[in-house]
């Protein structure tokens, strides 16, 4: 074997492992988390007689789940999706963002992302796994039911009981 051949075979195995070595793990969310979500987000909503279009998307924003309830503004869909597609890529609610706009943050009027409170990550063990997005009512209402429905994949936290 010439020592070309023999240099290439070395840097192709050091290559290779070197990429197993890059493995990481990574939490999703799957239809039955996105369910569980847009069930939460539903019952919120209904209890607070605010119809709601609500979007569930993965990390990258793309769309899980998706409903439009009766009686809600046609235009409010595509708010839910794009509030949930922001809250997710930008891994922080959109309620945030909206915020630092009105303290003076104007950039992100650019940043082609919607800065409208009710949209919220949804974390697992602290890592973002995606977001919901909820539009309907008004801002406020909004951004509870999303809050609401974000939470309903976390497990409390821990209390300690002395005794």
């Amino acid at each position: 074997m010439s020592k070309l051949g023999t240099s290439v075979g070395m840097l192709a195995t050091v290559f290779c492992v070197s990429v197993g070595a890059q493995t990481i793990k990574v939490t999703t969310l799957d239809q039955a988390g996105a369910q569980t979500v847009m069930q939460a987000a539903k019952e919120s909503a209904l209890e607070l007689k605010a119809p709601s279009a609500i979007a569930v998307v993965d990390p990258a924003g793309d769309l899980l789940a998706f409903q439009r309830m009766d009686g809600v503004r046609p235009a409010s869909a595509d708010l839910a999706i794009e509030k949930a597609r922001t809250a997710a890529r930008l891994q922080r609610p959109t309620a945030e963002i909206e915020d630092s706009i009105n303290k003076g943050r104007t950039a992100f009027v650019t940043a082609n992302v919607v800065v409208l409170r009710g949209g919220m990550p949804i974390r697992v063990n602290g890592e973002v796994v995606g977001a919901v997005g909820v539009a309907g009512l008004s801002s406020e209402t909004d951004a509870g039911i999303a809050n609401i429905a974000a939470a309903v994949l976390s497990p409390p936290p821990k209390t300690t009981q002395h005794r």
